[in-house]
């Protein structure tokens, strides 16, 4: 992904490996009934817990859906897999809790597995005929839609945007990555790409205004901070 955070593979990750509306094989198919397991970070507090899917769903969208807070990390198969070999990894750092100021969004990567056993390739790619809503796009500071993209439309442009999702397929033959293909480069996606503008147009015309622009609280990292600093000795009681 492209000018956003880690959290932003949460929503897709969660879909591909615990909705059943989004993953046939996790009613119909014997190997994935069972379910996965999520390691989820606390990104702020540097701490973590593992969740057990479905009978702990509920728990996990709880954290999730604070994607700026907790970040799937890693998912694990409950039954025909070892347990403790991940099928999906997420970056889940955080550039400016690094540097400690505003360098750049975090531009997060995912790698996922799929088939005997797991979701399917359209399984895992199906979350993104969705263009959900993720943080980012310009200066880091604004709320705007994802736009799944091939390698030739990867560029972001307007306002620096709208934040970007791409996807290379890979076959393992005899322990060699073969491909790649670009998953993306497919009209089946196009209705996906004109709702992004859609709600593009609509998130712009907020301008500096929330909830285009990211809540205050999480304006923490970003130049905000240095403009704000200028005029807080004029404040007085009230």
């Amino acid at each position: 992904m492209d000018k956003t955070e880690p959290g932003a593979f949460n929503m897709p990750i969660f879909k591909t490996f615990a909705d059943p509306f989004n993953t046939a094989g996790l009613v119909i198919d014997p190997k994935l009934i069972s379910g996965f397991s999520f390691e989820v970070w606390d990104v702020v507090e540097h701490k973590k817990v593992v969740l057990s899917c479905p009978e702990e769903m509920y728990y996990l969208l709880a954290l999730i859906g604070a994607k700026d807070h907790y970040v799937i990390k890693r998912v694990f198969p409950k039954a025909g897999l070892p347990e403790n070999e991940p099928v999906a990894v997420v970056s889940t750092e955080k550039l400016a809790q690094i540097a400690h100021k505003y360098v750049g969004k975090d531009d997060p990567v995912a790698i996922v597995r799929a088939q005997s056993g797991l979701p399917a390739v359209g399984e895992v790619i199906e979350p993104y005929s969705f263009p959900f809503l993720v943080s980012g796009w310009m200066r880091g500071s604004h709320n705007g839609p994802i736009m799944p993209v091939s390698q030739r439309y990867a560029q972001c442009t307007r306002f620096d945007g709208p934040p970007r999702v791409l996807c290379l397929g890979f076959q393992m033959n005899e322990g060699k990555l073969v491909g790649p293909v670009d998953m993306f480069d497919d009209p089946a996606y196009d209705g996906a790409r004109e709702e992004c503008v859609r709600i593009a147009d609509y998130m712009r015309r907020h301008g500096p205004f929330e909830p285009h622009r990211l809540p205050l609280e999480h304006m923490e990292y970003t130049t905000l901070p240095q403009v704000l600093e200028r005029i807080k000795d004029r404040f007085s009681s009230v």
